[in-house]
């Protein structure tokens, strides 16, 4: 997978909604696993959700349950993560990833975006 790249990052306020997006570049974009990570200050780089090539299968952190949900677009290369309820510990660096497998572990992602902030107030 070539290039990711993160976007719609932002503050808001606890309660509060934001949209992610990841746009890939490259041909084989519906080939790939595609993952949202995040990383606290402080902390190590964390699971949040994980969409299969297809769409079909997603899995998510429980801290993401109910709250979070992650879609791709194939036709645009792109994957979203659709975040409301947000609470001040979702405070964060999200990162966009994308694998061969449907994994929890940052480990198992191949490729990598440079993040977006996002920043809850409580």
């Amino acid at each position: 997978q070539g290039q990711l790249v993160e976007s719609g990052g932002g503050l808001v306020q606890a309660g509060g909604s934001l949209r992610l997006s990841c746009a890939a570049s490259g041909r084989t974009f519906s080939s790939y696993v595609m993952g949202w990570f995040r990383q606290a200050p402080g902390k190590e780089r964390e699971f949040v959700a994980v969409i299969s090539s297809s769409g079909a299968r997603t899995v998510y952190a429980d801290s993401a349950k109910g709250r979070f949900t992650i879609s791709r677009d194939n036709a645009k290369n792109t994957v979203y993560l659709q975040m409301n309820s947000l609470k001040p510990e979702d405070t964060a660096v999200y990162y966009c990833a994308a694998g061969r497998v449907v994994t929890m572990t940052p480990g198992g992602m191949n490729s990598w975006g440079k993040g977006t902030l996002v920043t809850v107030s409580s």
